[in-house]
């Protein structure tokens, strides 16, 4: 029996969840939600989803010929779990209509992890979401932090993690934000992204910095790792190359504009790379300490964690690495 699936926002997270649930054969997709009718409202209508809007806006829809099926609260009593998209900050005050509607409900990693109680990322923490009603998918650099961390951390051990984040300023679609030309310090420090790392895995000792640069593909991430115990720079990659949700990039590839190209090359839906891109060449171990270099697609790595944390929430799949393997089969990840 299929889950039903409703996606409350359908912009840059949300139009690619709808996709990834609207491919898996154990979910169904039976609506999404808009709050004014733009062209991803137009393009969700001609992918035959479901469309719902905010009471009060059915007009505005009408006269740009969009056809809805309804308000968002006929939307929600027609789901068994919600994933919130909506931006950030905004999706707490969903929660009260989440509630009185009686739906599950998850919310993206621009949300306080307060408001879920738990953060998820399906490497590292499968089961702590198993039958529950809330669930926070972390951001996106928490879940390529995550995914490298806990991958090494099941086979070394980690004492310590520092990592320096170099963060686009923006997506490519967005036309409201910079820098344009300067490199912008985070000059909070640590920055909040080693304590979002620890919502996920508490028991990791992890500080972060970070900066903004005038890029809208990807962010890269500089890792420096003391384990605890000896491996050797083989070690690691054959380690990280069993996650399937880490790439290895070579082949001449020593840019994010190379992997996006790369992301196109291989007909990726919007050139989207949900794997954290890891440069091969650039992992060293020396003492038990880890240099590497991993570069994060912002719009897409959080969206197969989406589809894993469903499952998890609906108990459709106890085995998470069984939820991982269906959902990158389905994608085709």
């Amino acid at each position: 029996m299929s889950v039903k699936v409703v996606v409350n926002g359908y912009g840059t997270i949300g139009k690619r969840v709808a996709d990834a649930v609207a491919a898996q054969p154990d979910m169904e997709l039976v609506g999404v939600a808009k709050t004014r009718p733009n062209f991803e409202a137009r393009m969700a209508l001609d992918k035959g989803f479901p469309l719902y809007v905010l009471a009060g806006r059915e007009p505005d829809f009408k006269n740009a010929d969009m056809e809805i099926s309804g308000t968002v609260d006929d939307m929600l009593k027609a789901g068994d779990i919600v994933v919130d998209c909506t931006p950030g900050n905004i999706g707490a005050g969903n929660k009260p209509v989440y509630d009185a509607a009686d739906i599950k409900a998850i919310w993206q990693g621009g949300e306080d992890h307060e408001l879920a109680g738990i953060s998820f990322n399906a490497h590292s923490n499968y089961d702590d979401a198993f039958g529950c009603d809330y669930a926070r998918v972390v951001s996106c650099n928490t879940t390529g932090l995550s995914r490298v961390i806990s991958t090494l951390d099941a086979a070394y051990g980690i004492e310590k993690v520092r990592a320096t984040l170099c963060r686009r300023s923006a997506d490519p679609g967005d036309i409201k934000k910079g820098p344009i030309n300067a490199i912008i310090p985070e000059l909070k420090m640590p920055s909040h992204h080693g304590p979002d790392v620890t919502t996920v895995m508490p028991h990791i000792n992890i500080d972060t910095i970070a900066i903004k640069v005038p890029t809208t593909l990807m962010h890269l991430h500089i890792l420096n790792m003391m384990l605890k115990q000896d491996c050797t720079t083989r070690d690691v990659i054959d380690v990280l190359g069993e996650n399937s949700r880490i790439r290895f990039v070579g082949d001449g590839i020593t840019s994010t504009a190379e992997i996006m190209e790369l992301a196109r090359d291989m007909n990726r839906p919007r050139s989207d790379m949900w794997e954290n891109c890891v440069w091969d060449a650039s992992i060293n171990v020396s003492d038990r300490e880890l240099y590497l270099f991993q570069a994060i697609h912002q719009e897409s790595d959080v969206i197969p964690e989406n589809v894993d944390c469903i499952r998890s929430m609906t108990e459709t799949e106890r085995d998470g690495a069984k939820s991982i393997r269906k959902t990158n089969k389905a994608m085709g990840l």
